[in-house]
């Protein structure tokens, strides 16, 4: 059985915070449509908030700390990430942001992704469109069509006016769910292995 391992970055400040709890629906969500496709599921979830003091210094020192040096590798090893953040001064998160900045812009190339965010009214939604999705963009990575916004409204209600709230996460869980179906092209390769001189001179003597 195949695995897709999603990393979902939550950049919410509170606990419990709304980003986290629709990053979590979406990780949800796109595991059970993965599942269902025959796929083994791993969801690395990635409080940016827990981050936030080494995500600074590595801006001034020039290095990731052991921790974020990990979580940044588990990105690049991932196949698809999960976005969300909240939104303020109407654009993402500067926490938000200042992760993206730390990663090797050619290590998101041609991964899925998928896009949330939420906000204190629905005026925030179009961060969706005119911030984080051209982000993405840049990076060259492949962005499901749907991106989700949750606004005040729509925790604990079932009818919003427009579209529930779990129906647009389940239409945004299947179209990030179909991106990573099939051969994925944004998926690290593995490093090639290292054989000990006297291994290789004796496959080099037996091929004689």
């Amino acid at each position: 059985m195949e695995t897709r391992r999603i990393t979902v970055l939550s950049a919410g400040l509170g606990v419990p915070s709304s980003s986290r709890l629709l990053a979590d629906q979406l990780a949800g969500a796109a595991s059970q449509q993965l599942e269902a496709a025959g796929y083994e599921v791993t969801v690395d979830v990635v409080e940016l908030r827990d981050l936030a003091v080494d995500i600074a210094n590595n801006f001034v020192a020039g290095y990731a700390a052991p921790r974020l040096a990990e979580v940044i590798a588990g990105v690049e090893a991932s196949d698809g990430i999960i976005a969300v953040t909240p939104v303020f001064s109407a654009s993402y998160s500067g926490l938000f942001k200042s992760f993206i900045d730390v990663l090797d812009p050619k290590s998101l190339d041609g991964k899925a992704v998928l896009l949330g965010a939420t906000g204190g009214t629905d005026r925030h939604q179009m961060v969706l469109e005119y911030a984080m999705r051209p982000l993405f963009s840049y990076l060259r990575t492949r962005v499901a069509p749907t991106a989700v916004f949750a606004g005040p409204q729509d925790w604990g209600n079932t009818d919003d006016g427009g579209s529930p709230l779990s129906a647009r996460i389940g239409r945004a869980a299947g179209e990030f769910a179909g991106l990573l179906d099939g051969v994925q092209p944004g998926r690290k390769q593995a490093p090639l292995e290292s054989l000990p001189f006297e291994q290789l001179l004796a496959g080099i003597s037996a091929a004689r």
